[in-house]
C-alpha cells in the first residue's frame, strides 16, 4: 500500500514555512537544521512528487500556483497537529502569549490589562512587545493584535477598533489652533511608521493642499506620542490610542473632527489553530473593554 505522505513531515513542514514566509532561514531556525538542509528538503520532495514547488527567481523562492493553493490546507494541518500535540501533554489554558506593537502596549493594553486578569485569575498574560510581524503559528504565540487591514496570508483577523482618527496636540499648542489653517503655523510632528492619511483628513475638513505641515520626525511611533503629550506639536493619532491622554487632559482633539479611515487594530490568529478558553475570554474581554476606552474611560488606578 503507497504511502499517504510521499515526502517526510520534516520535508513538509519545510516546504509550507518557506512558502508562507518566502525564505529559507525561518524555516531552518525553526526545524533546527541548516540553511542547505532545508534547500535539500525542496529539492528531494520535488523529485518525489514529480512537479516544481517553487521558482528559482534574482529575489527568492517563489511558490508555484499549485502550492499556494495547497498552503492553507498545509498550514491549518500543520496547527491542528499542534493542537493536538498539546491535548496530549496537557494545553496551557494558564498562559495566553500575545504579540502586540509598542503603541498599542504602552498606550492602551499597559493600563488594562490587570482588568483582564481580574476577572479571569487563572490567566497569566505574557506579551511580546515587537515592531515584527510575528509568525503566528509558532507553539509559543497563542494571537497577537495587528495594526492595518486586516488582510494578511495565514490568518483570521477580526477588527477590534481604532479605524477613527484626528489630530490631536497638548493644551498649549491647542490654544494657538483656532482652524485647521492655522496648522501652518505650528509644528505637525511626522510619525514615519504610521498609516494614518492626513491628506484624507485635510480633504475631509477642506484644508487648503498648498499648505504645509512640517514638524519634527520621529521613527518611533510611541515616541511621536510622547513628542505631542510634550508640546512638541500636533499629531495625527486613532481616537483608541488618544483616547487616555484626552481624558486626563494631557492632550486634547483639537478641531473635534474624525476620519473613519481603512485600517484598524486586529485580533489575529493562526488560520487553522483551535480557539482555546484563554483566547475566547480575551476576544470577548475585548469587545466590551474596546468600545469604554473609545469613550475616554481611564481605569481608576491609573492615576
Amino acid at each position: 500500500m503507497a504511502s499517504p505522505f510521499p515526502i517526510p513531515l520534516n520535508a513538509l513542514r519545510a516546504i509550507e514555512i518557506v512558502a508562507r514566509r518566502g525564505a529559507l532561514a525561518p524555516a531552518a531556525e525553526e526545524l533546527g537544521v541548516t540553511i542547505g538542509a532545508v534547500s535539500q528538503h525542496l529539492r528531494r520532495a520535488e523529485d518525489r512528487l514529480g512537479m516544481d514547488l517553487f521558482e528559482r527567481t534574482p529575489a527568492g523562492l517563489r511558490p508555484t500556483p499549485a502550492l499556494k493553493a495547497a498552503l492553507p490546507q498545509l498550514t491549518a494541518g500543520f496547527a491542528a497537529l499542534q493542537d493536538g500535540l498539546a491535548g496530549l501533554k496537557g494545553s496551557d489554558e494558564g498562559v495566553l502569549n500575545l504579540t502586540v506593537g509598542s503603541v498599542f502596549a504602552s498606550r492602551w493594553l499597559i493600563w488594562r490589562i490587570n482588568k483582564f486578569t481580574a476577572l479571569n485569575r487563572n490567566i497569566e498574560v505574557r506579551l511580546n512587545v515587537t515592531a515584527t510581524m510575528l509568525d503566528l503559528s509558532r507553539p509559543d504565540l497563542d494571537c497577537g493584535i495587528r495594526y492595518g487591514h486586516g488582510q494578511w496570508p495565514g490568518v483570521n483577523a477580526e477588527l477590534v477598533g481604532g479605524t477613527a482618527y484626528q489630530p490631536v496636540c497638548a493644551p498649549v499648542v491647542a490654544k494657538r489652533l483656532k482652524r485647521p489653517a492655522d496648522l501652518g503655523d505650528v509644528p505637525v510632528i511626522q510619525d514615519e511608521t504610521t498609516m494614518l492619511s492626513w491628506d484624507a483628513w485635510r480633504a475631509e475638513v477642506g484644508l487648503d493642499a498648498g499648505i504645509r505641515l512640517s514638524g519634527p520626525v520621529y521613527s518611533d511611533a510611541s515616541l511621536a506620542f510622547d513628542a505631542a503629550i510634550s508640546e512638541q506639536g500636533v499629531l495625527m493619532a486613532a481616537d483608541m490610542m488618544s483616547a487616555d491622554a484626552v481624558s486626563d487632559g494631557r492632550l486634547v482633539r483639537v478641531f473635534e473632527h474624525a476620519v473613519d479611515g481603512p485600517q484598524g487594530y486586529w485580533l489575529v490568529t493562526a488560520k487553522g489553530r483551535r480557539e482555546s478558553h484563554k483566547l475566547r475570554a480575551f476576544r470577548e474581554w475585548l469587545k466590551r473593554e474596546v468600545p469604554a476606552s473609545v469613550r475616554g474611560y481611564v481605569y481608576q488606578s491609573r492615576g
